[in-house]
């Protein structure tokens, strides 16, 4: 039977319920990240050497591997993660098959988790540009993955990514190596990572934030089509009519037909093309694409200063932005960071001059109100967005979740919620979680957890309390 959602405004007031507590009450640093996949863990960094994860289906907490991050676990310390996964090998876009079969690949990989659910992405070899449901895989070395029959067997040619979570963890102080680390999923392992071309120290507020192209257990994508004609460096649909540079640093995908399975990423666009770096096999007018979020891309920003960083997973090197206007300001505590993915108003959602996907939005915290946004197409910052009312200030203490037309932002300590709508910069208050929060602590507590059910989708807002371990959830009414 379908779930229907009869909650009326005014009629059904909020209620904030209690969820299973945090096994460790939060403290400077202590963070959560949740993934957009189909089970939605949720990542609890609780310190250099303790992390766990919560399964929001189960409404509990487990505790994984040591982190082992370096530095001073504090302030400063965030996490962020990510769509899609090679297993325990780090800075590649890519793993390699030894073998297969119509429904198994067999990989190079020591899967240390049942990933039924998830999905595994083809990208060059046989079945090249399938996305598929994984129905079962072996736990060890040289694990077998399972998948729905296919029309050709999967080889020692096959390349292909696991769409399975990471989660990307940096712990502030002196930066050195096993300051950044990630955690697989699949593989049930922290790798580290580099942090070279960072700031030497992290000592405040900071924010990581990805661009996925996955949500839950589908592509979220911006743009879809055939290809007219192509390049070695162009995909070609002479049917657009698109804004000259409005995909820049998205990613296209090609879905099927010659070239399947292919991700660049759009460094430049007219009205009816895009270029890329040289194709491997260059599409034609069979060629279906899709224009998304950069799954290589993970955005640093905050150690008050206005200076951005950006991580590209597939090489593990960092680069400094320097965005055409820099920011105003730099965020203090209690900043956010939040890429906007799915408003529904209709100038965030029109092809041609889509605002969806393009923009980090960022409240600069330290006790102000004014809010800021990078153009992650034209790299530059759009400084003091104007929103009304722009009275209430966010500093230490202060939490965030986003999901769809809103961000939910909890004030500093206070439990006072309130929502921000992007397309109309309205700031309307949101309720208050009644419960007593202890001191302000800087750290992200908050997330969101989706049920789906057909069309029907159910958000719920989560924030585990400033000096506490309690937790609580809230429908959105």
């Amino acid at each position: 039977m379908p779930t229907t959602n009869g909650n009326k405004k005014i009629l059904d007031l909020k209620r904030w319920e209690f969820c299973t507590p945090s096994p460790a009450a939060t403290a400077a640093g202590v963070c959560l990240a949740v993934s957009r996949h189909v089970k939605q863990q949720v990542l609890l960094l609780v310190s250099a050497a303790t992390a766990y994860l919560y399964a929001a289906q189960e409404d509990g907490f487990v505790q994984l591997p040591s982190p082992t991050l370096v530095g001073t676990f504090g302030a400063g310390a965030c996490a962020e993660s990510s769509a899609w996964s090679t297993g325990s090998t780090v800075g590649a876009a890519s793993l390699t098959a030894t073998g297969g079969t119509t429904t198994t690949i067999i990989t190079n990989q020591t899967l240390a988790r049942d990933l039924r659910g998830y999905s595994v992405h083809i990208l060059s070899g046989p079945n090249a540009g399938a996305t598929l449901a994984i129905s079962a895989n072996t736990i060890g070395a040289n694990a077998v993955i399972t998948v729905p029959v296919q029309g050709s067997a999967f080889t020692a040619s096959t390349v292909y990514r696991l769409l399975t979570p990471r989660w990307y963890a940096l712990c502030p102080g002196t930066l050195a190596a096993g300051s950044f680390r990630v955690y697989d999923f699949a593989t049930n392992t922290w790798q580290t990572l580099s942090q070279t071309g960072l700031a030497a120290t992290v000592a405040t507020d900071s924010v990581l934030v990805s661009t996925p192209s996955w949500k839950d257990a589908a592509y979220l994508q911006f743009a879809t089509g055939t290809a007219t004609s192509a390049t070695a460096t162009t995909l070609v649909n002479s049917a657009k009519a698109w804004t000259a540079s409005q995909w820049v640093n998205a990613q296209i995908r090609i879905v099927s037909g010659t070239g399947a399975g292919q991700l660049r990423t759009i460094t430049a666009n007219d009205a009816t093309s895009v270029s890329v770096a040289t194709w491997t096999t260059t599409p034609d007018a069979t060629s279906v694409y899709s224009i998304e979020g950069n799954d290589d891309f993970l955005y640093l920003m905050g150690n008050a200063a206005v200076t951005m960083y950006r991580y590209q997973i597939s090489t593990n090197t960092w680069t400094t932005l320097a965005p055409g206007a820099a920011r105003a300001a730099a965020p203090g505590a209690g900043s956010s960071g939040q890429w906007v993915w799915g408003h529904s108003d209709s100038a965030w959602t029109a092809e041609n001059a889509i605002i969806n996907g393009k923009r980090i939005y960022s409240l600069r915290g330290g006790a102000g109100a004014v809010l800021d946004y990078y153009d992650i197409a034209a790299n530059t910052w759009v400084s003091g967005v104007s929103y009304a009312p722009a009275t209430e200030v966010f500093g230490a203490g202060s939490s965030y979740a986003y999901n769809g037309d809103y961000l939910y932002a909890q004030k500093d300590a206070t439990g006072r919620w309130f929502r921000f709508n992007f397309a109309t910069g309205e700031c309307d208050p949101w309720n208050t979680t009644t419960y007593t929060q202890g001191a302000a602590v800087v750290g992200n507590a908050a997330f969101d957890v989706t049920y789906t059910d057909g069309a029907t989708k159910i958000t719920y807002i989560y924030k585990v309390l400033n000096t506490s371990a309690v937790m609580l959830r809230q429908m959105v009414i």
